[in-house]
């Protein structure tokens, strides 16, 4: 389970490095395969290890090609997504559609999200972190039926 926000640096090539408490991880569980994809709700990529997009990509295959709005989820989570490998040093390059897709710059945050990574960058992920407290201070959390009982 992937957990944290972490900054990173894109290089001049487009590459950003895994921090090093996910690779043994991706490498002994998942082969060091991942897929980098475009989220459809947010500005940002979504990484997937490769066993876990397998189980996204059977959701997918079950959507109609004849239903405008499953077609077009699929059209842009498969037609962006890229399957790569952890390099030698922990690295992925990110193709230049999907770094123009998120407007990833130098500066980004990799956020665990459990079963994925989302991948922002800096300036709009602080964007999004403010959105968000501002959606629950005003909403709270007992607006969602799922959070009315939640509790830390």
């Amino acid at each position: 389970m992937f957990s944290g926000a972490n900054a990173l640096n894109l290089d001049a090539k487009g590459r950003i490095a895994m921090p090093t408490r996910y690779r043994e991880v991706l490498r002994a569980n998942h082969d060091g395969r991942l897929v980098v994809t475009v989220d459809i709700q947010s500005a940002c990529l979504l990484i997937y290890p490769g066993n876990e997009w397998e189980r996204i990509a059977a959701k997918l295959q079950t959507l109609s090609d004849f239903q405008p709005q499953e077609r077009a989820m699929k059209r842009l989570m498969l037609g962006y997504a890229l399957e790569c490998e952890l390099d030698a040093n922990g690295r992925i390059l990110l193709t230049p559609p999907l770094r123009q897709f998120a407007s990833l710059d130098k500066k980004v945050m990799l956020v665990g999200q459990l079963n994925k990574f989302e991948l922002w960058d800096e300036q709009r992920w602080q964007q999004q972190l403010d959105d968000s407290l501002a959606l629950i201070r005003t909403e709270g959390i007992t607006a969602s039926e799922r959070l009315a009982d939640f509790s830390l």
